[in-house]
């Protein structure tokens, strides 16, 4: 999805972070009754209280998995229904997998959570205080949108991204605190210092990060473009128009390089990299999908379960 400074969001999270069980619980509701988040009793159905009802709908939008219908009330996304159905690969959000996944959705998607596509996106500072990030984000929008966007939306914005993505400081957590958890901290792009006044996002090797979800994420990045071969240094290195998988997920050159030959290997009949004029190129040899990407990481998985 291409960056469209007419076309913004801030604020809408209603302060509220992504939390565990919003996503399942808030898709089943949608399943149910396509009018639920505008129903009098949506927070009986869903057990949490207005402003978390119009929060829970908001994430839902901004990962992708549902979208408005024209007639009123909303319906779920192929995506959504593929991952969060009845029948979906991950319902009930188990797998890291689909974390990681949630995480490429939520910050390629400039049109509806456009401070957190431009926190991972453009603000390349390693070490920071929120008052850093809070700074770089006013300029950022006054230099490149054409609304007024005010300091304090802005504030609650950055404020969100660090609780949502950054480690508890507290180790021994409990059964409660846990739940209220955002499931992206789990991926580590963000931590505290001991004092809390510090944070940092660094790059590194994202180990942890599913070859094929990186597939996901490449491949979107060049339907976007319309490409079928790419420099790496362009999928390293962001652009304020689009996201790019490197600096979304905070690889390290070597760690995007790695990624991408393991593409490659798993995938010969899809993709290949080449040196092509001193430049290395990444190339997608026969029409694939993002979505078969998918598919093919969730059977994995699923075979990997049985054995």
């Amino acid at each position: 999805m291409l960056f469209n400074p007419k076309k913004v969001a801030f604020g809408r999270h209603e302060t509220f972070i992504l939390r565990y069980s919003w996503l399942t619980k808030g898709f089943q509701a949608i399943q149910s009754d396509p009018f639920v988040f505008s129903d009098d009793n949506a927070t009986v159905e869903l057990g949490v209280g207005k402003n978390m009802v119009s929060s829970i709908k908001y994430w839902l939008q901004a990962v992708k998995l549902i979208t408005a219908k024209k007639e009123g009330g909303y319906e779920s996304t192929d995506l959504g229904e593929k991952i969060f159905g009845k029948n979906g690969y991950d319902p009930y959000l188990e797998d890291e997998g689909t974390i990681w996944l949630i995480h490429w959705l939520l910050s390629s998607n400039p049109d509806l959570v456009t401070s957190w596509f431009w926190f991972f996106n453009n603000f390349h500072k390693q070490e920071f205080s929120s008052e850093e990030v809070t700074s770089s984000l006013v300029d950022f929008t006054a230099q490149n949108i054409t609304t007024k966007v005010a300091k304090t939306t802005l504030k609650n914005d950055v404020n969100a991204v660090l609780r949502m993505y950054g480690r508890s400081k507290n180790n021994s957590k409990g059964i409660v605190e846990e739940a209220l958890d955002s499931p992206l901290s789990s991926l580590g792009l963000v931590s505290q210092s001991l004092v809390g006044k510090t944070f940092k996002s660094q790059q590194g090797d994202r180990n942890n990060l599913p070859v094929n979800i990186f597939g996901y994420a490449v491949l979107e990045y060049m339907q976007t473009l319309k490409l079928n071969q790419v420099p790496i240094e362009e999928l390293m290195y962001s652009k304020i128009s689009v996201a790019s998988p490197g600096a979304i997920f905070r690889l390290s050159e070597n760690a995007l390089i790695t990624k991408l030959e393991e593409l490659s290997q798993n995938f010969p009949e899809n993709f290949e990299l080449r040196e092509t004029a001193g430049i290395h190129q990444f190339y997608v040899l026969e029409s694939v999908t993002p979505e078969k990407m998918l598919d093919k990481y969730y059977s994995i998985e699923s075979e990997a379960r049985v054995a």
